[in-house]
């Protein structure tokens, strides 16, 4: 449990207070107020609770409470604490059903269900993979965030492959190799649009998109790093299927929604994509019947068509290659069978 600690401001201050949130306002940031600010970075915050915190001296800037009408300015330092730690750190093991394809004394390899969330976190504390893990393992170490086992994560409506470390030196071995970029990790898409090139990169700095809190964005302007981290998505055609494209994505850097933002930002955003807009028919023809053909689509795929196939890493006891591949699971084979045929019988 992380426990935050700042001067004595008026009779209180932060000691026995812990730290929810915490953000560095950016080099360009404009003044804005507070709640505002929170509100664009902290998912599922309402302006009503995020003003009640401000009430309830809660909000600090600079280890100082504010109001919620403190305007942030550059290089702010912005802490939500609360006197209980955080949810995700109170964790309680429960007995879920998780499909581990590979486990020995240092990590296992787990098949992720669409669906489900990777770590608890705000909005959801409960029914996640770590909350399985830590019924399935005694003792899991925590990584640099508290999050046991955890090398890396996928997000909870893509489906597919996931290693976990069962012990310290585990851990520090394969976050090293997911550092160093010297895993293999690729993953099936399904993107809208016929994507022109057989195989491609797609580089550009990742951040959290200006307007749209939930999102992040891809950013080339000269003060790009300031915005985002540098990101590298490798691509190849797998299957053209006239109005979508089948991709494998191979991943150099991991950065959060990395490939759902750097394929939106090519212009092929991953189908039935909800957050980045691919839940809308963005290539095909005006007719009633196609309309009624992807509102089936995405019936049958009710989340983005992204699936982690390919894992592949250095074992940290013995040194062995270890590659594990899983099936494209059924939801999006039956999306795929949908479009062949569709393909097939469409005339240009």
């Amino acid at each position: 449990m992380k426990e935050t600690n700042g001067p004595q401001l008026e009779g209180e201050g932060t000691d026995d207070l812990y730290e929810h949130f915490r953000f560095v306002a950016d080099k360009g940031q404009q003044p804005l107020r507070v709640d505002k600010y929170l509100m664009n970075r902290i998912e599922n915050a309402t302006r009503n609770k995020i003003q009640q915190a401000a009430k309830d001296g809660n909000i600090f800037v600079n280890d100082v409470i504010v109001k919620s009408n403190y305007k942030v300015k550059a290089n702010d330092i912005v802490k939500v604490l609360f006197e209980h730690p955080p949810y995700e750190l109170l964790l309680v093991p429960e007995d879920l059903p998780i499909d581990i394809v590979y486990e020995d004394d240092e990590l296992l390899v787990v098949n992720k269900a669409a669906g489900m969330v990777v770590h608890p976190g705000h909005g959801n504390y409960s029914g996640t993979l770590i909350n399985a893990l830590t019924f399935h393992i005694d003792n899991l170490p925590n990584n640099s965030s508290n999050r046991p086992g955890l090398v890396h994560r996928i997000d909870k409506d893509t489906s597919g492959l996931l290693v976990v470390a069962k012990t310290e030196d585990a851990m520090a071995h394969l976050s090293k190799q997911f550092f160093d970029k010297s895993t293999e990790r690729e993953y099936i898409a399904l993107v809208w649009g016929d994507v022109k090139e057989d195989e491609g990169t797609i580089e550009g700095h990742i951040g959290r998109h200006p307007k749209n809190r939930l999102q992040n964005t891809v950013f080339l302007e000269e003060d790009a790093e300031e915005k985002g981290k540098h990101a590298v998505t490798h691509y190849k055609v797998l299957e053209r299927l006239g109005y979508v494209t089948l991709l494998s994505c191979r991943l150099e850097t991991g950065r959060t929604h990395q490939i759902r933002v750097h394929l939106k930002h090519i212009g092929h955003t991953l189908f039935n994509d909800e957050r980045y807009g691919g839940d809308r028919i963005l290539k095909g023809t005006s007719f009633t019947k196609y309309k009624q053909f992807v509102e089936n689509c995405f019936k049958v795929l009710p989340r983005q068509a992204l699936h982690a196939r390919t894992l592949g890493f250095i074992h940290p006891k013995t040194g062995k290659d270890m590659r594990f591949e899983s099936n494209i699971p059924e939801d999006i084979e039956a999306c795929l069978e949908k479009w062949r045929n569709y393909s097939k019988h469409v005339v240009e």
